[in-house]
């Protein structure tokens, strides 16, 4: 429950740091200070592998406001999903133990945006997590980049993407929801 606090907090700042500095470049990098918590905190005493993803959701929502990506989404009914995601994991965050994730737009294939996250202290990186995302309309089906870009009345700046995230996007693949996908393992 705590998350959903943390989130509604996230987007009031990154409101607020929006009115008062304006329009983040998309290729800006994304900064919000957190601290681990006790409802973070796994049976080993440092922050639960499965909390990062929520905790890198903030950083998401932060750069989604301050690019002003969250105001055309909502003006247009759209939303993004996180089609696949993996995480490195390099130390340990422990409790009180306070970080910044850093959140950056990669780049952009055909159909998603990927992103990278980062949980880093004092300049360090302690985990590191990519994330292939898609746009969809509450109407049903997907945003075209050209769409998404038009909307955004800015031109597709981004970066080509590095080889090793197209790759890692096909090989991570599952089925397209329109075909089977049984669970047979070999």
């Amino acid at each position: 429950m705590n998350v959903i606090w943390r989130t509604v907090l996230t987007i009031w700042r990154a409101k607020l740091q929006l009115r008062r500095h304006g329009t983040l470049e998309p290729t800006a990098i994304g900064r919000v200070r957190v601290r681990t918590l006790p409802t973070d905190i796994d049976i080993l005493g440092h922050m639960n592998n499965g909390r990062y993803g929520s905790l890198f959701d903030l950083g998401r929502f932060d750069l989604l406001v301050r690019t002003g990506i969250w105001d055309v989404f909502r003006e247009k009914g759209w939303y993004a999903v996180v089609a696949n995601e993996t995480i490195t994991f390099r130390k340990s965050l422990e409790l009180w133990q306070r970080f910044t994730v850093e959140s950056r737009l990669l780049g952009h294939d055909d159909k998603s945006a990927y992103l990278m996250h980062r949980a880093v202290v004092d300049g360090e990186v302690y985990a590191e997590m990519i994330v292939r995302a898609r746009f969809l309309r509450r109407t049903g089906g997907l945003v075209p980049h050209e769409e998404l870009f038009g909307a955004l009345h800015r031109p597709d700046n981004l970066p080509e993407l590095a080889p090793w995230v197209t790759q890692w996007a096909a090989a991570s693949a599952l089925p397209s929801t329109r075909m089977p996908a049984p669970s047979l393992w070999k």
